[in-house]
């Protein structure tokens, strides 16, 4: 049973890892992004209040994302372990997963951070080709990483395992399996 943070810059390959240890580890990856598309599509209270921000143009306020988290992780398939994508992005996120866990009598595992040098994480996002990823663009989405979800690695310090996340998809998820004591399947 694991119960798992991925954490990581843009263009890192969390999502990617995500949906391979997934997978591999029997547990649901559950992404930000899938929660807010699932609940919009499902016109939920949430979602019909999430959709409202998006459609003004405004961030999604942490009480809505954090209530979407809290439901997500009260469902069946999630209560034997789960891995989060985009959940905690601050601190004031994971002192709210912190609560939604002690309630539901459950403890991370751990806090995986996906490692690749800064000009490297520039070069994968400019070749991913999209039109909206210029390099200024990257690289201020890179400093709101820093600013933002950087202090979690601090915040979580005793759970943070560290991966090397240079190389093929399966030498990284095969790291991760590794360091999380993991059979490979």
């Amino acid at each position: 049973m694991v119960r798992l943070v991925l954490v990581g810059p843009p263009g890192a390959g969390k999502g990617t890892q995500a949906a391979v240890l997934g997978e591999r580890l029997a547990v649901p990856h559950i992404s930000t992004g899938d929660l807010f598309r699932a609940n919009i599509g499902n016109s939920t209270p949430l979602g019909q209040k999430a959709k409202s921000y998006m459609d003004a143009g405004e961030l999604v306020p942490d009480e809505v994302t954090n209530e979407m988290v809290r439901e997500r992780l009260a469902e069946p398939d999630a209560q034997d372990g789960f891995l989060l994508d985009g959940f905690p992005r601050t601190t004031p996120q994971a002192d709210v997963l912190g609560e939604i866990l002690a309630d539901n009598g459950m403890e991370l595992t751990a806090v995986v951070q996906f490692d690749v040098p800064e000009e490297e994480l520039v070069r994968r996002m400019l070749d991913r080709g999209r039109s909206d990823d210029t390099e200024d663009v990257i690289r201020r989405r890179l400093a709101v990483y820093h600013s933002e979800t950087e202090p979690l690695l601090d915040y979580y310090r005793a759970k943070v395992v560290k991966i090397d996340a240079l190389g093929s998809v399966e030498d990284i998820t095969d790291r991760a399996l590794d360091a999380l004591g993991q059979k490979k399947a």
